[in-house]
């Protein structure tokens, strides 16, 4: 089910336990979000048990201080959450498919973010999650439910040095990030459906060369899902035939 105007304005909004206005869009299948500029200020908003795979395409939401999207499917953080939620403090993304480390580098910029969850994702299985996220994060007083200690920003220092001077460990683990698309795999979420029409796709090397270029300089939710759309239904996404028979 889409997030429409119609839904969001059908949903109950309501003073939570902690007198905050909170927005309740919990169970509906949603795959993206979207038109939540409707919804006027909230305090909270519960996007829990929805299919959400990016977080972003928030509309500016300076009163927004809490955020609940547990059990979704979202792999991507979009740059941008930071300058749309700036007064966000609150972080529920519990059992979703975050993979990397350096995925979760955006949250870093949240200037306001005290408690942020992340259990029973993927990247909580890497080496050194919880001290990553502590020097990412310098902000955050609770990870996971659990305090953090000031032990564990000394390691987290020690591992990682400093934002100016980052220890090679460091530096490694900044450039493993998760691909948003990968033109020569099958999708994790898509079915038979979507492999069978992916593994059609034979790129030659400018193609797919092109293809990652058309991926990286994606600058809107928009446009990411319409090159996913184009893959997923087994066809180059516009513009990248018409250049290589321009080349030619």
């Amino acid at each position: 089910m889409r997030l429409t105007a119609e839904l969001i304005q059908n949903s109950l909004s309501y003073l939570n336990p902690l007198k905050e206005r909170e927005l309740d869009l919990r169970g509906h299948r949603i795959p993206a979000i979207e038109n939540l500029g409707v919804a006027g200020p909230h305090d909270a908003i519960d996007l829990t048990d929805n299919d959400i795979q990016v977080l972003g395409n928030i509309p500016l939401s300076p009163r927004l201080r809490t955020l609940l999207l547990a059990h979704n499917r979202i792999a991507t953080i979009h740059p941008g959450l930071p300058n749309a939620t700036p007064g966000l403090r609150n972080l529920v993304l519990a059992g979703n498919n975050l993979a990397e480390l350096a995925d979760l580098d955006v949250l870093g910029k949240l200037p306001r973010l005290t408690h942020l969850v992340l259990v029973d994702n993927p990247v909580t299985k890497k080496e050194h999650y919880r001290y990553w996220v502590l020097w990412r994060c310098p902000t955050v007083r609770f990870l996971d439910y659990q305090k953090v200690k000031d032990a564990e920003r000394q390691k987290a220092k020690e591992l990682f040095g400093s934002a100016d001077a980052p220890t090679e460990l460091a530096s490694q683990i900044m450039g493993i990030k998760t691909k948003t698309f990968d033109a020569g795999a099958a999708p994790t979420n898509g079915g038979a459906g979507q492999s069978s029409k992916l593994s059609r796709l034979k790129l030659t090397d400018k193609e797919r060369k092109k293809l990652q270029e058309m991926i990286k300089k994606a600058d809107s939710l928009e446009e990411i899902i319409r090159l996913e759309k184009a893959l997923n239904e087994g066809r180059l996404p516009p513009g990248i035939l018409l250049d290589d028979a321009m080349e030619e």
